[in-house]
């Protein structure tokens, strides 16, 4: 049985778009999915990106989720969205 693996198919906008939140927004848990989806539109797998391509491992259903966002809806999903966590609750 062969393996499947997932790669991520960027225009030169996306990707320009990916490098400018990568090297210049002021969030960091922007600057490391952008870093990530960067690097598996490169051909490196999620998994890899995840245990050894980030500034801290992680979990790769981690890398799988963002890449899995991203392909949904694209750079809204990187910049709206944070993902994991505690969460505020109301009274």
């Amino acid at each position: 049985m062969a393996a499947y693996k997932r790669t991520l198919d960027l225009t030169e906008s996306q990707r320009q778009q990916l490098l400018h939140h990568r090297d210049h927004d002021p969030r960091p848990y922007v600057r490391e999915r952008c870093a990530a989806l960067l690097k598996i539109a490169d051909g490196m797998t999620p998994h890899a990106v995840a245990r050894h391509g980030l500034l801290k491992p992680r979990k790769p259903d981690t890398v799988y989720g963002w890449l899995d966002w991203y392909e949904k809806l694209g750079m809204r999903s990187v910049l709206w969205f944070q993902h994991g966590g505690a969460h505020r609750r109301g009274l």
